[in-house]
Formats: C-alpha cells, sequence, structure tokens
C-alpha cells in the first residue's frame, strides 16, 4: 500500500456526523502563520527560510479531545556543503489527535500528536550544473499550545510543535524541525442560548387534611385513619400477618397408620378450604397413644402423618410445597393419663393450616 493510501485510510477516521441537539458544533476550521528552524542542516555555512504555515480542520470529540487534520509547509532551508549549494524544503498534510485543558478566564492548554505525510526537495548546484530531486515519507510531530477564545467561536493559539527525521533518500538531508507560531481557528454553530429565568410565584400553603404526613396535592387516600402508616401517595401500608389455625384431627386404630374411610370426609373438607386459599399451608402432625417404646411410636406418628399427607396430594391435588408432615410420637398428648379413653384420643393427626390475613401497619 502507498504512503498516499495509507494517508486516505487515516483521514478516513474522522467522524462525520453532528449531533442535531449540539449547538456549538464539534467542527472547526483555521490556519496558522510562523517561523521554523530546520536542525542539523541550516547551520552548515547557511540560513532558513524560517517563514512557514498552515492550515488545518478538526473534530471534537468532547470537550478535552479531538481529532485535526491539515496541510503545512514548513519553509525552506539553504546551505553549502562543499561547493555545492543545497535549498530545501518541506511541506505536507497532518493527521493527529489533539488534547484540551480549559482554565479559567477563556484560556486554554493544548497538546498533540500525530504524523506528517511529507514530501521534502531539495535543489542543488555546483556552479556547473543544477538539479532537483524530492522524497515522501511520514513523520512524526509534538506539539504544544496555549490559546485564547475571544468568543465561544473563534480562538487564537500560540503553538510549539516538534518534527522528528525530516530525512530524504540520499542521506543528504537529516533534519529535525521546531515550529513557533499563531494560529486562529473557528468553531462552527452558536452557543447554547441561556434557560430563561421563570418568573417567581408564590404559592399556597399545602394542606394535608387527614394529618397522615402527606399533602392534599399527593394524597389519593384521603380518609386514612391517623394511626396507619402511610405510603408517599397517602395510602395505608398493610402487612401479611401469618396464623396457625387448627382445622381437626383424625383417629388412628391402635398400632396403625391406615386412615379410616371414615376420615376421607374430613380430609376433603381440609383439600377444599386449602383450594379456596391457595396461599395458605398446612402441617399434618402425627401422634400416638403412650403404649409401646417411644421410639417406636415416634415412627408410627410419622407414618401416620405421611398418610394423610399423602391424600391430600394424591386425591385432592393439593401441591406438595403446600403440605409438610411430622411425627412427635407421644411428646404432645391431648389427653394425659393410661386410660382407654386417652389412648384413643392420643393416636391421631392434627392439620394446623398457616393463614395469611391482611392488617395494616400501625404508627
Amino acid at each position: 500500500m502507498n504512503h498516499k493510501l495509507k494517508f486516505v485510510l487515516l483521514a478516513s477516521l474522522l467522524p462525520f456526523t453532528v449531533s442535531a441537539a449540539q449547538e456549538l458544533t464539534p467542527w472547526y476550521v483555521g490556519a496558522g502563520l510562523g517561523v521554523n528552524n530546520y536542525e542539523h542542516i541550516a547551520t552548515q555555512n547557511g540560513q532558513d527560510d524560517p517563514y512557514a504555515w498552515d492550515v488545518f480542520a478538526g473534530y471534537m470529540f468532547n470537550d478535552y479531545f479531538g481529532a485535526e487534520i491539515g496541510f503545512r509547509d514548513l519553509g525552506n532551508a539553504d546551505w553549502t556543503n562543499g561547493a555545492t549549494s543545497n535549498d530545501a524544503g518541506v511541506k505536507g498534510s497532518t493527521l493527529g489527535l489533539v488534547g484540551i485543558w480549559p482554565l479559567a478566564n477563556r484560556w486554554s492548554l493544548s497538546a498533540e500528536a500525530g504524523a506528517m505525510y511529507y514530501s521534502l526537495e531539495n535543489s542543488q548546484n555546483n556552479g556547473i550544473t543544477s538539479s532537483k530531486y524530492s522524497t515522501n515519507d511520514f513523520a512524526p510531530y509534538l506539539g504544544a499550545g496555549v490559546g485564547y477564545n475571544f468568543t465561544d467561536n473563534l480562538k487564537l493559539q500560540a503553538k510549539y510543535r516538534r518534527y522528528e527525521n525530516l530525512n530524504d533518500d540520499y542521506n543528504i538531508v537529516e533534519a529535525d524541525s521546531n515550529y513557533w507560531g499563531l494560529e486562529l481557528s473557528y468553531r462552527f454553530g452558536s452557543p447554547a442560548a441561556a434557560a430563561p429565568v421563570a418568573a417567581a410565584v408564590i404559592a399556597a400553603a399545602p394542606v394535608d387534611s387527614d394529618n397522615d404526613g402527606v399533602y392534599d396535592d399527593k394524597d389519593q387516600c384521603p380518609a386514612t385513619p391517623v394511626t396507619h402508616k402511610v405510603d408517599s401517595v397517602g395510602c395505608t401500608i398493610y402487612e401479611n400477618v401469618k396464623n396457625k389455625e387448627d382445622v381437626g384431627s383424625i383417629q388412628f386404630a391402635n398400632d396403625s397408620a391406615v386412615v379410616k374411610k371414615v376420615f376421607y370426609k374430613d380430609i376433603e373438607r381440609l383439600a377444599n378450604y386449602l383450594n379456596k386459599n391457595p396461599e395458605f399451608t398446612v402441617e399434618i402432625a402425627g401422634h400416638a397413644s403412650n403404649v409401646g417404646k417411644p421410639e417406636y411410636n415416634m415412627v408410627l406418628s410419622d407414618k401416620r402423618a405421611d398418610a394423610v399427607a399423602q391424600i391430600l396430594v394424591e386425591k385432592y391435588g393439593i401441591s406438595k410445597n403446600r403440605v409438610t408432615s411430622n411425627g412427635y410420637g407421644v411428646t404432645q398428648p391431648l389427653v394425659a393419663g393410661d386410660s382407654k379413653e386417652a389412648y384413643a384420643a392420643n393416636r391421631r393427626i392434627e392439620a394446623i393450616v398457616t393463614t395469611t390475613t391482611k392488617q395494616p401497619v400501625l404508627k
């Protein structure tokens, strides 16, 4: 890929769209004039033609960072080397990045870095013959500056730039360059207009008729009891309160975990109650009479609880995650003592439903 194509590709990285919402656009143009000194060549029995100039266009990505393209002429240097006189000059296109640091009172500092695709031309004369040659190549540059904004659009900057490796193909010119100059730039668009100042309005004192802490203009529940906590629009805040409810028990035969058919209606009523209240859950608690070993009775009470829970789930379709079953053995007797009546009463399960009620939160 030749150097000109490379430069075109680099320049194409600049964005070409401007936000319609911006009044002061990111685009700017400008020109500069200054003096330039070629190091290493003008000191050899010669002098510089020091005047240099440039034109440029730029795009600011934000208030601090932008990109710039341009064309620069760095002027000429004349010198003699033995019997041969030389007259060399450099000019070319540039692409670089620019950083801006705004200061107070419209002042700013800047820094830049980029590359110059230059053409170096040198005319030689030895008193008998004359010749001319040129070289094209890239050279890096760095720069710094101090700027002052006369307006939001018009800016004047004092600039210094350093160019490296301005060399030809014949090792006749091997130079660096120092440039000092002034640049004037213009940024397109106009500054955003200041927002109009609204006239002062004397508002009426806000009113809270129901004393709930929310003024009437925002209160969507104007008759809230003063004892209730309210939300941002003046309505009562409620919380769900869980309560346990014993909904009945089922008895079992001695040493049995089989549910008698007569109790299926009780289980069905429990299932219907749970279906009407889908947020409720139930614990099936199994118990045993104080006959035999406690360890055996604990296992038996587990089986009794599991048997009723299984009927709820499999026969009446209650979700498994709403039903738990636990055995308590002989630890929670319903009737104390060792009578037949006590034994019969304690061979049971109990259904404990956890209900949820909505209650207002009080202050």
